[in-house]
């Protein structure tokens, strides 16, 4: 290999190692957002985003707040029992077709959500979120390739935990 092809190779491997480095800004970010949240206000960062997406949709139904979250319904529901439990929403049937069940935050809720660290939805989703659109869409194409990439990946885990269960 001659001089200007390993200088090249070295070249790409130092960026990897930097990309790779830039994962890990993002998981430990995202771990000490879901630290924080958990120890002042005593709910998982996936409960404190439930309940926050409840308290400004109040009256969605669990298949609703699955797909705002982008979690699987199971966990969403799963989401809704541990927050009700908490006696932080509240489940109501109203309206015409009470086959239905609407959630509602409740005043306990509206105080724990008050007094939360922020952001509410999480480090990740914030940042996302406040992307171009353009920069999200190269970023979504270029993490489906790496995702490709990856032997052993586990799409099926995309919809099954949420990011502060992780």
């Amino acid at each position: 290999m001659n001089k200007l092809a390993r200088r090249r190779r070295g070249s790409e491997r130092r960026r990897m190692l930097e990309v790779l480095e830039q994962f890990r800004v993002i998981v430990k970010s995202i771990r000490r957002h879901y630290q924080d949240v958990e120890r002042r206000a005593g709910v998982t960062g996936a409960q404190l985003w439930a309940l926050a997406q409840i308290a400004e949709q109040p009256g969605e139904q669990v298949g609703e707040l699955a797909r705002a979250l982008a979690v699987h319904q199971s966990t969403a529901s799963n989401l809704v029992r541990e927050l009700e439990a908490r006696g932080l929403v509240s489940r109501e049937r109203r309206g015409r077709d009470l086959r239905h069940v609407q959630l509602y935050p409740s005043k306990k809720g509206f105080g724990l959500l008050k007094a939360a660290p922020r952001p509410l939805i999480g480090v990740l989703q914030q940042a996302l979120s406040e992307l171009p659109a353009a920069r999200l869409v190269a970023l979504h194409a270029e993490l489906a390739h790496v995702i490709a990439l990856m032997k052993g990946k586990q799409v099926a885990a995309a919809r099954a935990l949420p990011l502060s269960e992780m």
